[in-house]
């Protein structure tokens, strides 16, 4: 029988739910050995799947196992869920707690090991009663910047969290910042934690010219639009590039949350292009019609958009984050900038070093070829290959060690005007 890697996370990888996580459980679903039968235990989100019981799906050009503990429509997860009762994780949590007799007997069937992405249920995910694997690719930072229900149980979240690495048999945090943290809140999780950073299907988001004819900038960003994510800087900046490039300007947004709840819309209405939520082939193919992705954040794991908009051979404007220096150079792969006093101060000065960016593209003196290379340390290939095996070896009975830590890398400084 093959080894069974059994993913919990409350998903349905035929939909179009994107984020880091979301990107991160399809690659494993994909990629996965040959001989690992892969199951995901999720939401289904089209309600056409029996619930509480495996069902068998084609994806990524292979089959796996699908088994939804509840429906949650996909518009249902589009937004932030205003109440704990409609909160996808909180429903997803009652119909696993509901099938957890039949999900336990699922998992004893021969060699199996665990993975789970967040936090509030890596509980569930260790009640399967196999050794568990939790990769965190974000923490839970300052709550007054959150939308979800997060803020309102600040203290369950804290401690669902310090329990998280109790119970975790491995653990991968994404950033350095990230083990950090875990090594601060509980330091016997330390010889179990190593950092692998987020992976990029380079293969997918494959390198494409500059389509410049038009002298049009289209500037894209794909993800939800939350106070995290700090949509009134970004749409200041959109606002400030299309009056300063006199209209010949888009912004392409590829996403399922609603831009009119947020004040600045109105300004940026008849620039914005909405795509909607977009699985990764559809977001592949709008990359390669874009000139430049963009990240306006309070804060970021290691962001899947940044690094498919490199692969795609985009360059990247945006927030300085340090974490980003390990891809990122500022003037060699894009722009990388720091906040101002105010938003309108950030917006104007941002706005001026995407046009100078503008620039160099429409110049030739951004190479897309270049920035695909910038990435290649984080592909696919190259980073899930650890991550399987530790799973091989928990599944197999045995204790994983981290490897040594090796020194900080930074990618080679490029040139700077000036």
């Amino acid at each position: 029988m093959a080894d069974r890697l059994i993913i919990v996370h409350p998903m349905d990888p035929r939909g179009v739910k994107v984020g880091g996580i979301e990107t991160h459980v399809r690659q494993l679903l994909r990629r996965a050995p040959a001989e690992v039968m892969p199951l995901l235990i999720g939401v289904d989100d089209r309600g056409d799947l029996p619930v509480g019981k495996v069902s068998e799906i084609e994806f990524g050009g292979r089959r796996i196992g699908f088994l939804p503990v509840a429906f949650v429509p996909a518009e249902q997860q589009a937004e932030t869920a205003r109440s704990i009762l409609k909160s996808n994780t909180v429903r997803f949590i009652a119909g696993f707690l509901r099938h957890l007799p039949r999900l336990r007997q699922l998992a004893r069937q021969g060699r199996a090991s665990v993975e789970v992405e967040r936090y509030e249920i890596a509980w569930l995910a260790r009640m399967l009663g196999r050794p568990m694997v939790l990769v965190i690719h974000n923490d839970v930072g300052d709550a007054t910047k959150q939308d979800s229900l997060t803020k309102y149980i600040w203290r369950v979240t804290k401690a669902s969290e310090w329990l998280a690495y109790r119970l975790a048999s491995h653990v991968f945090t994404v950033t350095e910042r990230l083990r950090d943290r875990v090594l601060a809140m509980a330091p016997a999780a330390g010889p179990r934690t190593e950092v692998l950073t987020v992976s990029i299907d380079t293969e997918l988001f494959s390198v494409a010219p500059f389509d410049t004819d038009e002298g049009v900038l289209r500037v894209a960003y794909a993800g939800r639009l939350e106070t995290v994510k700090d949509p009134e800087l970004m749409f200041a900046v959109a606002a400030a590039l299309d009056r300063k490039l006199g209209g010949r300007f888009e912004f392409h947004y590829a996403g399922s949350s609603d831009p009119a709840r947020w004040p600045g819309f109105s300004a940026i209405e008849h620039c914005m292009v909405r795509h909607g939520a977009l699985r990764t082939e559809e977001m592949a193919a709008l990359m390669k019609r874009m000139h430049v992705g963009m990240l306006t954040s309070h804060w970021e794991g290691m962001p899947c958009f940044m690094l498919e908009s490199l692969s795609t051979g985009r360059p990247f404007a945006g927030v300085h984050l340090p974490q980003f220096d390990k891809v990122v150079r500022d003037r060699w792969h894009g722009r990388m900038m720091d906040r101002r006093e105010t938003v309108a101060e950030s917006a104007e000065a941002w706005a001026d070093e995407i046009v100078d960016l503008w620039e160099d593209v429409r110049a030739g003196r951004v190479e897309p070829a270049r920035l695909h290379e910038a990435v290649q340390p984080f592909s696919v290939r190259r980073q899930l290959g650890r991550l399987f095996q530790v799973h091989a070896a928990l599944a197999g009975g045995g204790r994983v060690a981290a490897p040594e830590r090796p020194a900080a890398t930074l990618v080679a400084a490029g040139p700077r005007k000036g």
